[in-house]
């Protein structure tokens, strides 16, 4: 699992070194990540073979010619970059990723681990999404309460 928050600094060519839990994470077939333009926030999704194995199996789920399967497959397999890691334990972020969240070499990004997948965002983007993602867990949490509370006490009565 990918877990905790990082922050790096790219380098002149745009490389940074993934942290030692990461790359321990990813495992086999290759001694890489798979990143491609997150779906739902402005940042780069990335993980190992299980992530893109999961991709490909929600893209084939539906029928060939949707709509979304198409959007789906020009996102995600449009988008994906497979970056191997260097003896250093650095990826090399390819210029079309970076150019798209605007990520330069000498910037500060956030890697953020979330499971079975991680993030890269430039770092004060992802403060002020971090602090939106708790205000909304925090609000979705005392909603999920009140509703099982609701339906203990219904249960009950």
């Amino acid at each position: 699992m990918f877990l905790s928050t990082f922050e790096k600094q790219l380098d002149s060519k745009r490389r940074i070194v993934v942290p030692h839990e990461f790359r321990a994470a990813v495992g086999q077939p290759f001694d890489g990540v798979f990143c491609f333009p997150a779906i739902e926030a402005d940042c780069l999704e990335g993980g190992g073979k299980a992530l893109f194995d999961r991709y490909v199996a929600l893209i084939e789920e539906l029928p060939f010619g949707d709509p979304l399967r198409s959007a789906l497959e020009a996102t995600v397999y449009g988008g994906m970059a497979r970056m191997s890691f260097d003896d250093a334990g650095r990826i090399t972020l390819p210029p079309a990723l970076c150019d798209m969240f605007g990520l330069a070499a000498g910037d500060w990004i956030s890697v953020v681990g979330m499971g079975e997948r991680f993030q890269i965002w430039p770092r004060e983007a992802f403060q002020a999404h971090r602090a939106a993602a708790r205000d909304a867990a925090r609000s979705g949490l005392a909603e999920l309460r009140a509703a099982q509370r609701a339906r203990i006490a219904g249960a009950a009565g």
